[in-house]
Protein backbone atom coordinates (compact mmCIF):
# COMPACT_ATOMS: atom_id res chain seq x y z
CA UNK A 1 0.00 0.00 0.00
CA UNK A 2 1.38 3.39 -0.96
CA UNK A 3 1.41 6.33 1.45
CA UNK A 4 -1.30 8.03 -0.60
CA UNK A 5 -3.49 4.91 -0.48
CA UNK A 6 -2.93 4.64 3.27
CA UNK A 7 -3.93 8.28 3.81
CA UNK A 8 -7.11 7.75 1.76
CA UNK A 9 -7.87 4.67 3.86
CA UNK A 10 -7.21 6.61 7.09
CA UNK A 11 -9.71 9.30 6.04
CA UNK A 12 -12.28 6.62 5.15
CA UNK A 13 -11.75 4.82 8.48
CA UNK A 14 -12.19 8.02 10.50
CA UNK A 15 -15.30 9.03 8.50
CA UNK A 16 -16.90 5.61 8.97
CA UNK A 17 -16.29 5.50 12.71
CA UNK A 18 -18.95 6.62 15.16
CA UNK A 19 -16.27 7.32 17.77
CA UNK A 20 -12.82 8.92 17.70
CA UNK A 21 -10.17 6.64 16.17
CA UNK A 22 -7.02 6.29 18.26
CA UNK A 23 -3.68 6.80 16.51
CA UNK A 24 -2.37 3.51 17.93
CA UNK A 25 -5.35 1.69 16.37
CA UNK A 26 -4.65 3.31 13.00
CA UNK A 27 -0.99 2.34 13.31
CA UNK A 28 -1.92 -1.27 14.05
CA UNK A 29 -4.48 -1.38 11.20
CA UNK A 30 -1.94 -0.20 8.63
CA UNK A 31 1.14 -1.90 10.12
CA UNK A 32 3.06 1.34 10.54
CA UNK A 33 4.37 3.27 13.52
CA UNK A 34 2.37 5.84 15.46
CA UNK A 35 4.79 8.49 14.15
CA UNK A 36 3.89 7.59 10.54
CA UNK A 37 0.21 8.11 11.43
CA UNK A 38 1.04 11.55 12.93
CA UNK A 39 2.82 12.48 9.70
CA UNK A 40 -0.06 11.11 7.61
CA UNK A 41 -2.58 13.18 9.62
CA UNK A 42 -0.49 16.31 8.95
CA UNK A 43 -0.52 15.55 5.21
CA UNK A 44 -4.26 14.81 5.28
CA UNK A 45 -4.86 18.17 6.97
CA UNK A 46 -2.67 19.91 4.40
CA UNK A 47 -4.82 18.33 1.68
CA UNK A 48 -7.84 20.13 3.10
CA UNK A 49 -9.49 17.65 5.48
CA UNK A 50 -10.47 19.07 8.86
CA UNK A 51 -9.09 16.33 11.13
CA UNK A 52 -9.40 17.09 14.84
CA UNK A 53 -7.20 15.44 17.46
CA UNK A 54 -9.00 14.64 20.69
CA UNK A 55 -7.73 12.88 23.81
CA UNK A 56 -9.59 9.76 22.59
CA UNK A 57 -8.43 9.85 18.97
CA UNK A 58 -9.02 11.49 15.62
CA UNK A 59 -12.34 12.72 14.26
CA UNK A 60 -13.16 14.42 10.99
CA UNK A 61 -15.11 17.65 11.03
CA UNK A 62 -17.07 17.35 7.81
CA UNK A 63 -20.82 17.58 7.59
CA UNK A 64 -22.21 14.29 6.45
CA UNK A 65 -25.47 14.11 4.60
CA UNK A 66 -27.16 11.92 2.07
CA UNK A 67 -29.96 12.68 -0.32
CA UNK A 68 -32.67 10.86 -2.21
CA UNK A 69 -35.19 11.92 -4.84
CA UNK A 70 -38.82 11.04 -4.12
CA UNK A 71 -41.58 11.08 -6.72
CA UNK A 72 -44.74 12.28 -4.99
CA UNK A 73 -48.29 13.38 -5.70
CA UNK A 74 -50.80 15.12 -3.46
CA UNK A 75 -53.41 17.87 -3.43
CA UNK A 76 -52.78 21.52 -2.61
CA UNK A 77 -54.43 21.00 0.78
CA UNK A 78 -51.95 18.18 1.55
CA UNK A 79 -48.91 20.28 0.61
CA UNK A 80 -48.27 21.58 4.14
CA UNK A 81 -48.65 18.11 5.68
CA UNK A 82 -46.21 16.60 3.16
CA UNK A 83 -43.51 19.21 3.83
CA UNK A 84 -44.00 19.22 7.63
CA UNK A 85 -43.84 15.44 7.72
CA UNK A 86 -40.49 15.48 5.90
CA UNK A 87 -38.88 18.14 8.10
CA UNK A 88 -40.32 16.57 11.27
CA UNK A 89 -38.37 13.39 10.48
CA UNK A 90 -35.14 15.35 9.98
CA UNK A 91 -35.24 15.90 6.24
CA UNK A 92 -34.46 19.02 4.26
CA UNK A 93 -36.62 19.56 1.17
CA UNK A 94 -33.94 20.87 -1.18
CA UNK A 95 -36.03 21.42 -4.29
CA UNK A 96 -39.08 20.59 -6.36
CA UNK A 97 -38.77 19.15 -9.85
CA UNK A 98 -41.41 18.54 -12.50
CA UNK A 99 -41.07 16.92 -15.89
CA UNK A 100 -43.35 18.87 -18.21
CA UNK A 101 -44.25 17.36 -21.57
CA UNK A 102 -43.64 20.65 -23.40
CA UNK A 103 -41.18 22.60 -21.25
CA UNK A 104 -39.11 19.63 -20.10
CA UNK A 105 -37.54 19.43 -16.67
CA UNK A 106 -38.27 22.40 -14.43
CA UNK A 107 -36.60 22.72 -11.06
CA UNK A 108 -36.88 25.24 -8.23
CA UNK A 109 -34.76 25.42 -5.10
CA UNK A 110 -36.77 25.31 -1.86
CA UNK A 111 -34.31 24.63 0.99
CA UNK A 112 -37.12 23.97 3.48
CA UNK A 113 -35.50 22.96 6.77
CA UNK A 114 -38.16 23.59 9.42
CA UNK A 115 -41.87 24.03 10.14
CA UNK A 116 -41.30 27.78 10.14
CA UNK A 117 -39.98 27.63 6.58
CA UNK A 118 -42.90 25.36 5.61
CA UNK A 119 -45.32 27.96 7.03
CA UNK A 120 -43.59 30.77 5.10
CA UNK A 121 -43.71 28.75 1.86
CA UNK A 122 -47.38 27.84 2.31
CA UNK A 123 -48.21 31.46 3.20
CA UNK A 124 -46.58 32.66 -0.03
CA UNK A 125 -48.61 30.10 -2.00
CA UNK A 126 -51.89 31.05 -0.28
CA UNK A 127 -51.26 34.78 -0.70
CA UNK A 128 -51.54 34.33 -4.44
CA UNK A 129 -47.89 35.07 -5.23
CA UNK A 130 -47.83 31.83 -7.20
CA UNK A 131 -49.21 28.34 -7.34
CA UNK A 132 -47.31 25.11 -6.65
CA UNK A 133 -45.15 23.95 -9.55
CA UNK A 134 -46.72 20.49 -9.22
CA UNK A 135 -49.99 21.86 -10.60
CA UNK A 136 -48.63 21.97 -14.16
CA UNK A 137 -48.08 18.19 -14.11
CA UNK A 138 -51.35 16.98 -12.55
CA UNK A 139 -49.79 16.98 -9.10
CA UNK A 140 -46.83 14.74 -9.98
CA UNK A 141 -43.48 16.11 -8.85
CA UNK A 142 -40.16 15.17 -7.29
CA UNK A 143 -38.33 16.39 -4.22
CA UNK A 144 -34.65 15.93 -3.53
CA UNK A 145 -34.54 15.41 0.23
CA UNK A 146 -31.33 15.62 2.23
CA UNK A 147 -30.83 13.99 5.64
CA UNK A 148 -28.14 12.90 8.07
CA UNK A 149 -28.38 9.20 7.19
CA UNK A 150 -29.92 6.59 4.92
CA UNK A 151 -31.97 5.45 7.92
CA UNK A 152 -33.61 8.89 8.12
CA UNK A 153 -34.33 8.82 4.38
CA UNK A 154 -35.86 5.34 4.80
CA UNK A 155 -38.16 6.71 7.53
CA UNK A 156 -39.18 9.60 5.27
CA UNK A 157 -39.86 7.21 2.37
CA UNK A 158 -41.95 4.95 4.63
CA UNK A 159 -43.97 7.94 5.89
CA UNK A 160 -44.59 9.23 2.34
CA UNK A 161 -45.76 5.74 1.33
CA UNK A 162 -48.06 5.40 4.38
CA UNK A 163 -49.67 8.79 3.72
CA UNK A 164 -50.21 7.91 0.06
CA UNK A 165 -47.94 10.68 -1.25
CA UNK A 166 -45.20 8.44 -2.66
CA UNK A 167 -45.68 7.44 -6.30
CA UNK A 168 -44.51 3.97 -7.23
CA UNK A 169 -42.01 4.47 -10.02
CA UNK A 170 -41.84 2.28 -13.07
CA UNK A 171 -38.53 0.56 -13.61
CA UNK A 172 -37.19 -0.71 -16.89
CA UNK A 173 -35.84 -4.24 -16.62
CA UNK A 174 -33.63 -5.60 -19.41
CA UNK A 175 -34.03 -9.29 -20.18
CA UNK A 176 -30.76 -10.99 -21.01
CA UNK A 177 -32.27 -13.48 -23.45
CA UNK A 178 -33.93 -11.15 -25.97
CA UNK A 179 -33.01 -7.62 -24.88
CA UNK A 180 -36.67 -6.49 -24.66
CA UNK A 181 -37.50 -4.09 -21.86
CA UNK A 182 -40.35 -4.84 -19.54
CA UNK A 183 -41.99 -2.18 -17.36
CA UNK A 184 -42.73 -3.19 -13.80
CA UNK A 185 -44.45 -1.30 -11.05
Amino acid sequence: MTGSDRRDAIVAKIKESDAPVAGKDLAASFHVSRQVIVQDIALIRAAGHDIISTNRGYIINEPSSVSRVFKVRHTDTQLEDELNSIVDLGGIVCNVIVNHKVYGRLEADLNITSRRKVAEFVSDIHSGKSSPLKNITSGYHYHRVEADSEKTLDLIEEMLREKGYLVQQEVSVQHRDNGDAEWKK
